[in-house]
């Protein structure tokens, strides 16, 4: 028994040591961000994912899930950043038809990443990026930004709005119509390509239900709905079936470069006015 119970702590002690992190705030200790902080991790990182209904196939919380592994990824990038919690609401609305989504009114939505920012800022970050994973809320980020960057430029802060991180899935359908695969604006190819690409075997991806994982017609934007056009409902728009772990892959990192580089202009921008 006690060799039983000292080999269990000794597993529960390294898997405490294997979630260390040296940029993600909730799993740092306040004497190990105010060193971070101090020794020049002056970025702070705001990611927002979302809790919303993804198709059968995917769980719920998709967006936070992908968010979270992506502003890890930046901030290990950009190596002088840190990540905030990442937020699990986005400017959404439920539906009792597909339960599931748990959304914020824009001006909630703002109000949230507002006050968030401000609390970075008092916490001793010089910059703060606010970035989303879903497509409600960016306008609302953006404009978040701009109202705060006003507010603080004077004390040599500054909040920027990352928005290239999510045109990155504008490149990625580029890819995917050069390669003669469907198109989607929800719960198709990037979204379940990336979880089962971060997910693994966690179970964020039901495997066995790819297969049949085709929603509602793709339609152009500005295209109005075809009246004939058969309605699945299922909260998919397009057809995931394509989806593969490579190209998950492929639009994770397209996102993570694409962020890096804009973020690091933004940092350059920042030192300047500094000067």
């Amino acid at each position: 028994m006690r060799v039983v119970v000292l080999g269990f702590c000794a597993c529960a002690v390294l898997g405490l040591a294997q979630t260390r992190s040296s940029v993600d705030l909730e799993m740092m200790t306040w004497p190990e961000l105010k060193a971070a902080i101090q020794g020049g991790k002056t970025t702070a990182l705001v990611y927002n994912g979302g809790t919303e209904t993804r198709g059968p196939q995917n769980v719920n919380g998709g967006h936070t899930l992908m968010a979270r592994a992506t502003v890890i990824a930046i901030a290990e990038k950009l190596r002088n950043a840190i990540a905030a919690p990442v937020m699990p609401f986005s400017v959404n609305n439920g539906n009792a038809n597909l339960p599931g989504t748990i959304g914020l009114t824009g001006p909630v939505f703002a109000m949230v990443n507002e006050q968030v920012t401000e609390q970075l800022i008092r916490n001793g970050f010089k910059v703060v990026v606010l970035m989303g994973d879903h497509g409600g809320g960016q306008k609302e980020l953006d404009d978040t930004a701009k109202k705060l960057d006003d507010k603080y430029a004077p004390q040599g802060i500054h909040v920027y709005f990352c928005g290239d991180v999510y045109k990155a899935n504008d490149e990625f359908d580029k890819y995917l119509t050069s390669k003669s695969l469907p198109l989607s604006s929800h719960a198709g190819i990037p979204d379940t390509s990336e979880m089962i690409y971060l997910g693994q075997d966690k179970g964020w991806v039901r495997m066995d239900l790819i297969a049949t994982a085709v929603g509602d017609p793709m339609r152009k934007p500005g295209e109005p709905r075809d009246p004939n056009a058969k309605r699945v409902n299922n909260g998919i728009t397009g057809d995931a079936r394509p989806s593969t772990a490579a190209l998950g892959k492929m639009i994770f990192d397209m996102k993570v470069d694409a962020a890096v580089k804009e973020i690091r202009q933004f940092q350059s921008q920042a030192a300047g006015t500094q000067q």
